[in-house]
């Protein structure tokens, strides 16, 4: 049986910003210079037959105001210089026609062609037609001849004028022609100016790209491109804020890290000479020693394995994406649970472990970590309060403020050590003859600053022993828990 590599699949081409939106604006700008190309050109046809029609209808105008029926028959007053000019305006050669409805009286060109329509009085009509094998543009008009002809029987006289279009076809096409190259060049520069637009639009995206890529595997700043265009900048700002998150992720991980070697290392060292000088011993006595020893190394390895995995989880909750949503929680249910807990601890020592509380306590929280905070306060006041005495919790709150108290008959702390107590690994001078990594009050004081609290230590006085709090605003959590996904980002 042969095994084949695994082949990574290809990604399939993707097209480029660039290329999308010159294949989108381009043909449709093409497609739009194209219409108003031809609306133009449309236009300029009917300008240029409208101004060519005029001048056909000023000589029409002429040769009607010059015919004449006083003398009982059909004339034209029309001078030679006059019909010169006529053809000078026309640009051509030009035709006339006068002659009453029915053809029986008729001056200038004969059977120059009707329109097909009826003529309407006092109105001019223009058409094209045929003349002896010329295009011809002919301007119509029939009024009543005053005085009438035909023993006083009214009757219509019509005028006609034409010229041949082929003055007036040269002169549209060569500005159809003018208008067309004038066009074109606008589609050009257009076309240019969007390509242009476009690279340049796309040219940060480039660069952007281009310092992502240069960047080595642990470099995790920000990307900082302030001439990105708007509509990509909460791209960038989204890309700056996972890798802000993804930073604090490997920060923490790197931290623990460091924890583990610093706390684990010496007593695993401690535990593989013990497990050598045992295998030397032939001793019972000894070997036993040594099992004992060797069981109190790993108790404390254990306790400080579970305080920095502790530690890890609450700072690790700071962030959205562990799933931790706040939920209503009770206090006083919290400390019931940590006490019932603890209690075979505290007996062993011959401690009275207590609870004061007289009615429920509920804040917006995250339950497991408000119970590992108390379990760990209430675990350091059991090492370390004397024997034979007690050791009590106390959940109360006011109109703004919720607070469960630790009481201790301990040793205390002094200033110094109070105002360090949340440092990792820094043991106060009542610890440095009790077992632990110095892990409680740094997990304590992260888990109360992710519900918006804070920890407050103090001694008693004048009495012996510590009150170890944890305050917290009743409705300041989900504000506090933004503030810090902020400030972590």
């Amino acid at each position: 049986m042969k095994i084949r590599p695994l082949r990574w699949a290809q990604p399939a081409h993707r097209r480029t910003l660039k290329s999308l939106l010159l294949w989108w604006l381009i043909p449709a700008l093409v497609f739009i210079m194209l219409i108003a190309l031809w609306l133009s050109n449309y236009q300029l046809r009917e300008q240029v037959d409208r101004a060519y029609d005029r001048a056909l209808a000023g000589a029409l105008r002429s040769i009607d105001h010059n015919i004449s029926t006083a003398s009982g028959g059909l004339s034209l007053e029309q001078p030679y210089l006059m019909l010169e000019f006529f053809e000078l305006t026309a640009n051509g050669s030009l035709y006339y026609r006068v002659a009453t409805e029915d053809g029986l009286a008729e001056i200038g060109n004969q059977d120059l062609p009707l329109p097909k329509a009826p003529l309407i009085s006092g109105q001019a009509q223009f058409f094209n037609a045929e003349y002896q094998g010329l295009a011809l543009r002919i301007a119509a008009m029939a009024r009543p001849m005053d005085p009438p002809l035909y023993n006083n029987y009214g009757g219509r006289v019509v005028v006609q004028v034409a010229e041949a279009i082929d003055s007036r076809q040269s002169f549209l096409n060569q500005a159809l022609l003018r208008s067309v190259e004038r066009d074109i060049l606008v589609i050009l520069i257009v076309v240019l100016v969007v390509v242009w637009s476009v690279f340049r639009t796309v040219r940060p995206l480039e660069r952007l790209r281009q310092d992502v890529e240069k960047r080595s595997a642990d470099d995790l700043r920000p990307v900082d491109a302030p001439d990105i265009p708007g509509e990509v900048a909460p791209l960038v700002d989204a890309v700056n804020r996972h890798m802000s998150r993804y930073t604090a992720q490997a920060r923490l991980q790197r931290q623990f890290l460091d924890d583990a070697s610093h706390q684990l290392r010496t007593p695993l060292s401690v535990l593989r000479t013990q497990t050598a000088y045992a295998l030397r011993e032939s001793d019972p006595a000894e070997i036993r020693a040594v099992l004992l020893a060797m069981q109190d190394g790993l108790d404390r390895a254990v306790r400080a394995t579970n305080q920095m995995l502790a530690l890890a989880r609450a700072k690790n909750a700071s962030f959205a994406e562990a799933g931790l949503m706040p939920e209503d929680v009770d206090l006083v249910e919290i400390a019931e649970g940590v006490i019932r807990t603890l209690l075979p601890a505290a007996r062993a020592r011959h401690l009275d472990l207590g609870l004061e509380a007289s009615r429920p306590v509920r804040i917006q929280g995250i339950d497991w970590l408000l119970r590992e905070a108390l379990s760990n306060l209430v675990d350091n006041a059991i090492r370390y309060t004397a024997a034979n005495s007690e050791v009590t919790v106390r959940v109360y709150a006011d109109d703004r403020h919720a607070r469960v108290t630790v009481q201790d008959h301990g040793p205390g702390m002094s200033a110094s050590d109070i105002s360090q107590a949340t440092v990792r690994f820094r043991r106060g001078a009542a610890g440095k003859n009790k077992s632990g990594a110095g892990l409680g009050l740094a997990i304590v004081g992260t888990i109360v600053e992710l519900h918006g609290g804070k920890i407050v230590l103090e001694n008693r006085d004048p009495l012996p022993g510590l009150r170890a709090a944890l305050v917290f605003t009743v409705d300041s959590f989900p504000d506090a828990a933004m503030r810090h996904e902020i400030a972590g980002n």
